[in-house]
């Protein structure tokens, strides 16, 4: 079987990392993308577009907002369904405009879903686990919110050498984390800010000079839009401005969580530990329960079951955590971009109310 990832030549990966780093905020970044990969911008921008479509590598270029800096309330949960009911329960949480990820994964524990709910939500974060509790028919419901982020940012290595491997499993400097969400804390969001960030969430147009679009929605000028992206960049209201990628035509096509038990007072140790090697790209501590032991978790992108098994082994020859396991992905439900400030969740809410 031929995969995306065995027809894409040096340019397209080279292109593909640059975009996974950060899409130019100029008004025509295509150009600007064109001299950082040395092609002409005609063929760079044909090439952008060919990943985004036929080959269908990259899922989305947009602003990557971090949900909490926005003032939103968000959690992990981990849902036991019945079997035969799984498919049904999964329908209704996704349902939730909130629920931007949600999977079947190996445990008795065996859905697991992302919901998020705006400031001034009528239900709040846990009246809307509640709801999902009871409107799903699940047997339990364990909330498991961030209590302390050590790592998040999913990039792709697509080197050459990489053949979609995530790069080298060996610690390296961790990406977004909760000393970006303290600077955050610091800034809040107008009502303009509000409206600029509506816009700069949506999939960039691929043209020539893409930005001038929003700008005429967001009634402001293109200089004006970006140098409200670079503030909130500036401000880690935005992790950055990107490309996120199809893991599985990028060549990621297992995943895994990773769950770690360790005691309390060494958790910080242990989670900085895990955050820095390059396979994880989103490593928490979040809270444990008498039937859930674990309270660090970390997500792991692989080429295949294998090489994330080796990740997980060498994770745990450099920590020396005894009691861990590996929770795969068996389906995925949904998997959106949460879209901030619309009228979605305030309707579903009424609407379930």
């Amino acid at each position: 079987m031929t995969h995306t990832t065995d027809v894409l030549d040096a340019l397209d990966r080279r292109i593909l990392d640059q975009l996974q780093q950060a899409v130019p905020l100029t008004p025509r970044p295509f150009d600007a993308l064109a001299q950082q990969v040395g092609i002409d911008p005609h063929d760079c921008l044909a090439r952008v577009r060919a990943l985004r479509g036929p080959k269908k590598v990259i899922r989305q270029m947009s602003a990557i907002f971090d949900t909490s800096a926005l003032g939103y309330e968000s959690s992990l949960v981990a849902a036991k369904i019945a079997p035969d009911h799984l498919e049904e329960a999964a329908q209704i949480i996704s349902g939730h405009p909130g629920v931007s990820h949600n999977y079947q994964r190996e445990h008795a524990f065996n859905l697991w879903y992302t919901v998020a709910v705006p400031p001034g939500s009528r239900f709040g974060l846990q009246g809307t686990l509640d709801k999902l509790h009871e409107i799903s028919g699940a047997i339990s419901t364990r909330a498991l919110p961030t209590l302390r982020l050590f790592k998040i940012g999913v990039r792709l290595d697509m080197g050459d050498d990489a053949r979609g491997q995530s790069a080298e499993n060996t610690p390296k400097k961790s990406g977004f984390n909760e000393e970006d969400r303290a600077i955050a804390r610091q800034y809040t969001l107008s009502d303009a800010d509000r409206r600029m960030v509506k816009v700069l969430q949506q999939d960039l147009p691929i043209e020539p000079e893409p930005f001038a679009w929003w700008a005429e929605e967001a009634g402001c000028t293109v200089d004006e839009l970006l140098a409200a992206a670079e503030r909130y960049i500036e401000h880690r209201q935005m992790r950055r401005f990107a490309a996120v990628l199809h893991h599985r035509t990028a060549g990621m096509r297992a995943n895994v969580m990773g769950v770690w038990s360790v005691a309390p007072e060494v958790a910080e140790e242990y989670g900085q530990r895990l955050a820095q090697f390059d396979a994880v790209s989103h490593c928490y501590l979040r809270p444990r329960y008498d039937d859930w032991p674990y309270n660090l978790y970390t997500m792991i992108h692989a080429r295949d079951r294998d090489q994330a098994l080796i990740t997980l082994e060498k994770m745990q020859e450099a920590t020396g955590i005894e009691d861990y396991r590996g929770l795969w992905t068996v389906r995925e439900f949904k998997k959106v971009r949460l879209r901030y400030f619309t009228d979605e969740i305030p309707q579903w809410e009424s609407q379930h109310a």
